[in-house]
C-alpha cells in the first residue's frame, strides 16, 4: 500500500528518483503512469493497473459511448515506464505540463497508488480538503 508524503528533488528534464519506501511497494522496476484528476499524475504496479482498469475493459465497446471515451482517455494518457538501478526515470513532458510541475513536487501515497504534484497545487488541494471537513 503506497502511503505517506516525499518531496523529492527533480532533477534537469524531468527526471526523478522515486523515494525509497515507493520503490518498495512497487516492488519491481516497472510501473504504469498516467495523467489523473486535479492535476496530478497517477502511478500503479502494473499489476493494479489491470486490476482498476479491468472494469472499464469489460464494458461493451461497441454500444457504450462513455465506456469508450473513459477507455480512450485512461489508456491513451498511460505509458509504462521502466526504472534505472536507482530508482530514476524521465516523467514524460505532457505529464509535466498537465500536471503544472516546475522544480518542486510532492509525491503522495494514496493507497493502491501514488501521486506526484507540483508541490504549491498540492498544498492548495490539500487545505481546500481541511477546510471542507
Amino acid at each position: 500500500m503506497f502511503l505517506g508524503t516525499f518531496e523529492p528533488n527533480l532533477m534537469e528534464k524531468g527526471r526523478l528518483a522515486l523515494p525509497k519506501k515507493i520503490r518498495e511497494e512497487l516492488g519491481g522496476r516497472r510501473l504504469v503512469l498516467t495523467i489523473g484528476f486535479d492535476h496530478c499524475i497517477f502511478g500503479f504496479t502494473e499489476k493494479m493497473w489491470e486490476t482498476v482498469t479491468g472494469p472499464e475493459m469489460s464494458r461493451p465497446l461497441f454500444s457504450d459511448k462513455v465506456g469508450r471515451d473513459l477507455r480512450r482517455k485512461m489508456f491513451s494518457e498511460a505509458i509504462s515506464i521502466e526504472l534505472d538501478s536507482q530508482g530514476r526515470f524521465v516523467i514524460p513532458a505532457n505529464m509535466i505540463d498537465f500536471a503544472q510541475i516546475t522544480d518542486t513536487i510532492r509525491i503522495i501515497g494514496a493507497g493502491d497508488h501514488f501521486e506526484i504534484w507540483n508541490k504549491n497545487k498540492w498544498e492548495e488541494y490539500r487545505a481546500e480538503m481541511i477546510k471542507s471537513q
